[in-house]
């Protein structure tokens, strides 16, 4: 219990000191596991409103959770894994348009309990691009600066050294955990505020060879729980007045 407090502590410090986004929306997930709770981040506002509208659309209700990694992240959004049957792979359904990347480092990063949209690799999509309806949780691991050293070698090399984990990336990395060899390749919108419990009973559970979690796991509905406020009504205009005819 103990261990559990000061996780809880330092995540939420991280939270706060470090990740001072804003955030005027959420989105609530009931999923077959529990509730998880998303505050999306206006910093990133061509992601969120994508993801607001879908979310309206009623778009992620009865999706699967069709890709598990353990230590790693959780991911849904294929459209085609409402109707899926046992066993079938998944990951290819989405909509037929793309979000342009919207990088906020050093303010935003692959921090554990972050939402970030998945993409096409960049042989296909150099701009990476993000896509329309796919997205991940991060979970990822506790760092050393060890492995910290050698992933910001591997980050000079895949972006020409245009990303650079700061000290105070590094310090929740090794505290907190999250996937930093991601950091700059795609866009993180948004950050769990309720349920990283469930993530991380999600990110456990047992996967087939495609990582497909042999249990079904689902999101029941998707639900705006912070929306921002409607504008105010255009005032109506009066009706034009008739001039009384006078007869000559």
């Amino acid at each position: 219990m103990k261990r559990l407090l000061t996780f809880a502590c330092a995540f939420c410090l991280a939270s706060a000191s470090l990740n001072a986004q804003t955030t005027s929306t959420e989105v609530l997930f009931e999923t077959t596991k529990g509730n998880i709770r998303i505050a999306l981040y206006d910093e990133t506002p061509q992601h969120r409103d994508n993801f607001l509208k879908l979310t309206k659309m009623g778009s992620y209700d009865s999706l699967l959770f069709h890709r598990v990694i353990k230590d790693f992240m959780i991911q849904t959004g294929d459209i085609f894994s409402k109707k899926a049957k046992p066993g079938q792979l998944l990951g290819m359904g989405d909509y037929d348009y793309t979000t342009e990347a919207e990088f906020r480092l050093p303010k935003i990063f692959h921090r554990r309990g972050v939402v970030a949209a998945a993409r096409e690799g960049d042989q296909k999509n150099p701009e990476r691009r993000s896509g329309a309806s796919q997205f991940y949780i991060v979970w990822g691991k506790i760092y050393d600066d060890r492995r910290l050293d050698y992933t910001q070698l591997k980050l000079d090399s895949i972006t020409g050294g245009q990303v650079k984990l700061t000290p105070e990336m590094r310090e929740v990395y090794k505290t907190i955990g999250g996937t930093p060899h991601l950091d700059g390749q795609y866009t993180v919108f948004g950050e769990i505020v309720e349920g990283l419990d469930v993530v991380e009973a999600i990110q456990g559970v047992a996967v087939d060879k495609n990582d497909r979690p042999l249990e079904d796991i689902r999101i029941i509905k998707a639900t705006v729980t912070k929306d921002f406020p409607a504008p105010p009504a255009a005032p109506k205009k009066a009706a034009p007045k008739r001039k009384p005819l006078r007869r000559r």
